[in-house]
Formats: C-alpha cells, sequence, structure tokens
C-alpha cells in the first residue's frame, strides 16, 4: 500500500498564536513557560490536523520558534564566540539573540540572513569558523518526538541534512564554510539518529534541499561519504533524503546510491526529477516520496493529471514503496481557506491552502490504493472546477494582452545614458556628498495600527483616517527636517504591507483575511492572489506623494513596489509564463510613474527586494529569467524624464551573482543590504565595478539594537574603500516599519552625524 506524508507544515498557529506570544515574550509581557506552552499548543493542533486529515507519516521538529535552519546551528553546538562560549545548551535569549541581535553591556550583532532558495522565507546563515568544534548540544528533536509519541502521532523526525547545513553555511569573513568541516559534522548527526531511533522513530527525514543547486563532483562525493556514515546510526529506523525546490541533475545517479530508505523529489515544478526516473530508473530497495501536490502556490491541485503523473511514477516505484507527498514544506502556504468567509466563492473554490493539501495527498493516496473509482465524486467534481477557472471571464482582459503584446523598444529603457541623467538630476536636486536617505517606511505604530483597524472596521470614516494619516505624515517629515536627512520619505502609513498595498488598488488581484504565512521569526504576510491580467484603474500613490512633498524644500521621494516584487511575493496564476504577468504588472507601474514625474515628484523609488529571489536555481536557467526580470523594471522605470532619479532597494538575498543584472536595471541609485553580511557586498562591487549611486545599508533594521556613531562611521570607512565617494548613499538596510521610534530615532541620529562626520573627513582631505 502507498501510504501518505508531507515534508513540513506551518508553525506559526492558523491564528498567528505563535506569533503574538514571541512578540510579547520579547517585550517582557510573557515568561519562557508562558512561550512553551503556546508552542506545545500550536504543534499539537498542526499533528491532529494532519493526522485526522489521513496523513500517514506526520513530520515533527519542523517547528520552530524562529527558523530550522538557527535551530540546526544550535543542535550541533554552532553558537558563534560573541553570543556566549559556555559549554551548557544555547538559551533561549542566546538563540534569539542570534536571530535577532543583542544590546546593551555584551552588544553582538545577529546571524546574517538571506532568502531560503527561491522562496521568499528568509532562514539565518549558520557562521561557522575554520577549526569549528560540533557537539550535540540541544534536546529539540528528541523532546518533541516524544511529545508527538505521547499524543499517539504517527511521527516522522525531520532533520536539516549536513550537506546542506554546510552549503548554506559561512565563516565570519564571508567565504562558505568548507566542506573540510563534514568529518567533524557527521558523528553529531549520527549521534541524533541513533538517538532518534532509540525512541522508536519508524522514518527520519533529512532535508538535503541543496541537492537541487549545480553541484561540483566533490560535493557529490562528499555526500555519499555522509550518508554512508549516517546508515551505520540509523538501526531499525529509515532514513528518508528530501528534496525540494528544483530538480537534482547530476546528484541522482549518487543520491539512487546512497545506503538510505528513501528519497523525496518534487514532481510538480520540476517534471525533470521524472525525467531522470525515466534515464535512469529506480532503485528497487528504496522508497519514493513522490512531490504531485505543489507545496509552493495555492491552486487547486488537478487530481487527474496528478494521478496521471502517479502511473507513469509507478512504472518506476511499486505502490508498495511509495509516499504521495507534496514538493516541499507547507509552510510556503496559508492554514486553510475555509476561514476566507470574504472571498468571492468562485475564486476561494479554485484555491488549496494547507489544510486543503492535506487532504489532496489523502485522497491521491486513497486513489493509488483503492483505484479511481474510489474517488469518483472527488475526480468530477475536481474536473468542475478546472474547467470553469479555466473558462471564467475574469481571468483575461483583452486590452491588457494588447498592450503587453505592442510593447516597444522606447518603452523598455531611459530615454539618456546614466550620465547624462546624473547630470540633469544634479541640476535638479543638488546634494550633499555622502547624501542621506531611509528605504521607505517608518514604524508602524500601535496608534497606525490600531486607527486603521478601525477604518476597516467602519468606526471611523474615510474623511477622518485621512485626516489622521495626513498628520502621521506631516510628523515624520518633520522629524527627518530636524534630523538633518537630505532625501526624506513620507513613511508610507497608509500602506498595510508593500505589495498588499498596490494589489489592493490593481485589477487581477484577489486578497484573503487569515492567508498568513511566515517570513521570517515573527514576521507574517499575506501574499495576494494573482488571478487574472492585471492593469491599474486609477493612480494609487500621487496624492500622497504631493502632499508630503508640499510640506519641504527637500526632496520626498515617490515610493513604488517594483513588478518583480510584486510578481515574486504573490500566489502566482498558474496558466501563463510568469514573464507574461511581471510584464503586465510592469506597465501598470509604469502608469504610475508617468503620474508621480508629471506632479513634479523628483526622486521616485521602485522597489525591488526579490529579483534575486526569483533566480532559478539552475545557473543554466538564470539568463533567461534576468533578461525579462530587468527588462519589466526597465518598463516601469523608463517612463520617467531624464532629470527625475530613479531608485531602487534589494536586501536579504546573494546579490554577487546577479550584479550584472543589477547594473542592467539602469537605476541611478541602488539601496542595498550589507551590514548583516559583514560588508560582503562591497567586496562583490570591489570586484566587479559599479558606476552609478549606491547605498550599503549602514545598518540592520531586522536588529532591535541602536548603532553607535563611531560604529556607523567605521561602516562608511568600509564603504568608501570599495566606492568612489561621488556614489555613495547613506541609508538603513531596509524600511523602518517593524521597529519602534524608540530604536529609530538614535539610529538615525546616529547615521546622519556619522555621514558629516564622512564629508568632513573627506573636505580635509580634497
Amino acid at each position: 500500500m502507498a501510504i501518505s506524508s508531507i515534508p513540513g507544515y506551518p508553525c506559526m498557529g492558523p491564528r498567528r498564536e505563535l506569533k503574538w506570544a514571541l512578540e510579547k515574550y520579547w517585550s517582557g509581557a510573557r515568561t519562557a513557560e508562558d512561550l512553551a506552552a503556546t508552542a506545545r499548543a500550536v504543534r499539537a493542533e498542526g499533528w491532529r490536523t494532519q493526522r485526522d486529515a489521513g496523513i500517514d507519516l506526520i513530520p515533527v521538529n519542523d517547528f520552530s520558534f524562529y527558523d530550522p535552519t538557527l535551530d540546526a546551528a544550535v543542535l550541533v553546538g554552532a553558537v558563534p564566540g560573541r553570543y556566549g562560549s559556555a559549554p551548557e545548551p544555547a538559551s533561549l535569549d542566546t538563540y534569539f539573540a542570534m536571530a535577532r541581535g543583542r544590546d546593551g553591556e555584551q552588544p553582538a550583532p545577529a546571524l546574517e540572513m538571506t532568502k531560503w532558495f527561491d522562496t521568499n522565507y528568509h532562514y539565518l546563515v549558520p557562521e561557522l569558523t575554520a577549526d569549528q568544534q560540533f557537539r550535540l548540544a540541544s534536546d529539540k528533536p528528541f523532546a518533541e518526538l516524544a511529545e508527538a509519541t505521547a499524543a499517539g502521532i504517527p511521527a516522522k523526525p525531520v532533520l536539516l541534512g549536513p550537506l546542506t547545513f554546510l552549503l548554506l553555511a559561512k565563516q565570519p569573513d564571508g567565504e562558505r564554510a568548507p566542506l573540510a568541516l563534514l568529518d567533524r559534522l557527521l558523528p553529531v548527526y549520527a549521534a541524533v539518529i541513533q538517538r532518534l531511533a532509540d525512541a522508536g522513530a519508524a522514518w527520519i527525514q533529512l532535508d538535503e534541499p541543496a541537492l537541487v543547486l549545480d553541484r561540483t563532483p566533490d560535493e557529490l562525493a562528499a555526500l555519499g561519504r555522509a550518508y554512508a556514515l549516517l546508515a551505520e546510526a540509523k538501526g531499525s529506523a529509515k532514513l528518508l533524503v528530501q528534496t525540494a525546490y528544483g530538480h537534482v541533475g547530476e546528484a541522482y545517479p549518487m543520491l539512487a546510491a546512497l545506503p538510505v530508505d528513501g528519497i523525496g523529489l518534487d514532481l510538480t515544478r520540476s517534471p525533470e526529477n521524472l525525467a531522470l526516473l525515466e534515464r535512469h530508473g529506480f532503485p528497487a530497495d528504496k522508497w519514493l516520496a513522490a512531490g504531485v501536490v505543489d507545496g509552493r502556490n495555492i491552486w487547486g491541485n488537478d487530481l487527474a493529471a496528478s494521478l496521471d503523473l502517479l502511473d507513469r511514477v509507478g512504472e518506476y516505484v511499486s505502490t508498495e514503496r511509495l509516499m504521495v507527498s507534496a514538493s516541499c514544506s507547507l509552510r510556503h502556504v496559508p492554514y486553510d481557506v475555509r476561514r476566507e468567509a470574504a472571498l468571492d466563492p468562485e475564486l476561494a473554490g479554485w484555491l488549496a491552502f494547507a489544510e486543503q493539501k492535506l487532504s489532496e495527498i489523502a485522497l491521491l493516496t486513497r486513489a493509488v490504493n483503492d483505484g479511481r473509482g474510489a474517488i469518483a465524486e472527488e475526480l468530477a467534481a475536481n474536473a468542475a472546477t478546472l474547467a470553469g477557472m479555466r473558462d471564467s471571464p475574469r481571468r483575461r482582459d483583452s486590452a491588457v494582452r494588447a498592450r503587453t503584446a505592442n510593447l516597444t523598444q522606447r518603452e523598455q529603457q531611459r530615454e539618456s545614458a546614466a550620465p547624462e541623467r546624473a547630470a540633469a538630476q544634479a541640476q535638479r536636486i543638488p546634494l550633499p556628498p555622502l547624501p542621506t536617505t531611509t528605504i521607505g517606511s517608518f514604524p508602524q505604530t500601535p496608534q497606525l495600527r490600531a486607527e486603521r483597524k478601525r477604518f476597516e472596521q467602519g468606526e471611523i470614516d474615510a474623511t477622518a483616517y485621512d485626516a489622521f494619516l495626513r498628520e502621521q505624515i506631516r510628523e515624520v517629515v518633520r522629524w527627518q527636517e530636524a534630523a538633518g536627512l537630505d532625501v526624506l520619505v513620507h513613511g508610507e502609513p497608509e500602506r498595510n504591507d508593500m505589495v498588499q498595498y498596490f494589489g489592493e488598488q490593481l485589477a487581477g488581484f484577489a486578497f484573503t483575511q487569515h492567508g498568513w504565512v511566515q517570513s521570517y521569526g515573527s514576521r507574517m504576510v499575506r501574499p495576494p492572489i494573482i488571478y487574472g491580467d492585471v492593469s491599474r484603474p486609477a493612480p494609487m500613490t500621487v496624492a500622497w506623494a504631493v502632499f508630503a512633498q508640499s510640506l519641504s524644500d527637500r526632496p520626498v521621494k515617490g515610493m513604488l513596489t517594483g513588478p518583480v516584487t510584486i510578481l515574486n511575493w504573490s500566489f502566482v496564476r498558474d496558466d501563463q509564463p510568469r514573464a507574461e504577468t511581471c510584464r503586465q504588472i510592469a506597465l501598470a507601474i509604469r502608469d504610475e510613474v508617468t503620474d508621480l514625474d508629471m506632479a513634479g515628484i523628483a526622486v521616485i523609488q521602485i522597489d525591488e527586494p526579490a529579483l534575486r529571489e526569483g533566480l532559478p536555481l539552475r545557473h543554466a536557467e538564470q539568463d533567461a529569467y534576468l533578461e525579462w526580470a530587468t527588462a519589466c523594471f526597465r518598463i516601469a522605470a523608463s517612463a520617467a524624464r531624464d532629470e527625475t532619479q530613479i531608485h531602487t532597494h534589494m536586501c536579504y538575498s546573494e546579490f554577487g551573482e546577479v550584479i550584472d543584472a543589477i547594473a542592467a536595471l539602469d537605476a541611478d541609485v541602488i539601496s542595498i543590504e550589507n551590514a548583516r553580511s559583514n560588508n560582503e557586498l562591497l567586496r562583490v562591487f570591489r570586484r566587479e565595478g559599479y558606476d552609478k549611486g549606491i547605498g550599503p545599508g549602514v545598518y540592520d533594521i531586522h536588529s532591535p539594537r541602536v548603532p553607535s556613531e563611531d560604529e556607523l562611521l567605521e561602516r562608511l570607512h568600509a564603504t568608501l574603500e570599495a566606492l568612489q565617494p561621488g556614489q555613495v548613499w547613506v541609508n538603513p538596510d531596509c524600511g523602518l516599519k517593524t521597529r519602534r521610534w524608540e530604536e529609530v530615532r538614535p539610529a538615525l541620529t546616529n547615521m546622519v552625524a556619522a555621514a558629516r562626520r564622512a564629508r568632513t573627513e573627506l573636505a580635509a582631505k580634497s
């Protein structure tokens, strides 16, 4: 009999219980015991939901207080010395210091944070030294296995695989952690596996998503060496090596030869994995966890197509060794579409969140075991839903399609080259050396959130809410002027989220009330759903930008989210190429740029933090994506006149390998994450060169700690060693919406003071 399984499940709770508990713990309003109790309740509810849906193998240890990669680092004792080097297991406060940084008498910056493969989830990068020693330093996986076993859950412990752990880690200088550390790491992993097996684990899942990236022969040899040792420790337990997010390519022969009991492959986003089965076959002594339900998107499964796919898989894998599964962890989708009472019923019927995906997996497993007739009614209903979705008039707009089909070359590039634009912009907006600015948002205070909620619930009318927002903007502009910032922002008090705000004003988008997914830590987002052709019915930001600019003689940036980020941070329709959807969004943003420019806004920022995130994982597939992604940015930006300065912002991704694409955006100024990655990006710009304006972030806004003036000046010195003074801007890493004013005010005051000191030093040298 085939069985059902999933690689992982969301862990914030369907009502975001863990988010609220974490934030209350960090504020001191709840104890560690309170936090632990909430965590137990969230885990128990998730396990019951999976069991009741008919899942046979239920993941445990996929739960995390902040990030599973951080959990893996703590498990093996990889706690950098700045957080304390005592031999005892890391405390909860040390754990959160690694995640969020620590201020006070012993300040310590947080670990670097970057994107998890090509998703919008952020992970914390393990920091290892060349002489790193590992030890078993946490009982988390064993405690959660015991907890699940006591609740009668058929538990499958989940661990981040040792190869992926090392390949994702870095040394303090930014270099990748060497695989030479593998032999020191493996005994700890072997001890963990043996202890889980002794505790009764029937299956143990080791996640190795790094195998879907281009891998070298030495790395594949290390994979073989690692699992040869781990297989000796498993006792009666079975080992499942789980991959996700792509095809395993050149790793497949080694993967198939490993002395493990099962292999998990993504068969929805990566048809190449099926081709590998057809080309090489599949070991008769292994199980296949067939990822036939998409764990990354929210569209309902085509059950008949999945069964056809499983029939093809069945030519190489016997039913007795088949797990019907999701393509990846379900942490990337919301909990339950049934909670979306306000969503249009037709559209809601097209969707499947985590709980619906559990049901799809259970149905498919039943059909594999008992034949399609066993789910005949469900297959018919599913086919009718898919036909209605395919034929729905709400999905197509002939005017939008005609516009994208007739795009001209002029609409895809600025009128003049960068040097000519720079001269025109300098004349329009004279700025001092090392101009200071921020990324866009300012704190979303409890008062602001409360007023927004009152407006949404009808307790105040639009006139009162508009007056409140205008006063918020006045205060933000007034404070920035007093602080001495050179290029201002309006603070974005009217915006709930940088993508949602625009999607709510664009045709072709829908929104949920409870469709939250984890971005990092306690940070949750509700991705928009792009279900149809995209257009802009009316201006979206112009009135706010014009009002803010009227308050100051200094330039105030018009703030937009770029087309690639709107695409990559949404659940995107799957009935046409992503590039086509992105072009539609780009034209909508272009219309907004045109209106801002004509309204006299001298600086327009088009944020693209997700440009790198959408990059295909295989190098051979990347050029095509970068070509259309950068073209979409240029479509949006090229509506601006030469004298209007176009900024963009990027953060929390590995940008070194896309430096050419960053240049191809042809933005006049780019602000980019730098502080949390130990100036690693500066080394890239020093090596590759960059001739336009650039603001490498001088401090990490995702940490509550306030950097000193001297610390910021030191960062500016490092920046000026890599870049020419005339191109450097001074700004934080990212927007400030998640921070408190008590942190923002001193941090920006110190930043402006450091910039002024650096200007004085430059003047003295000239």
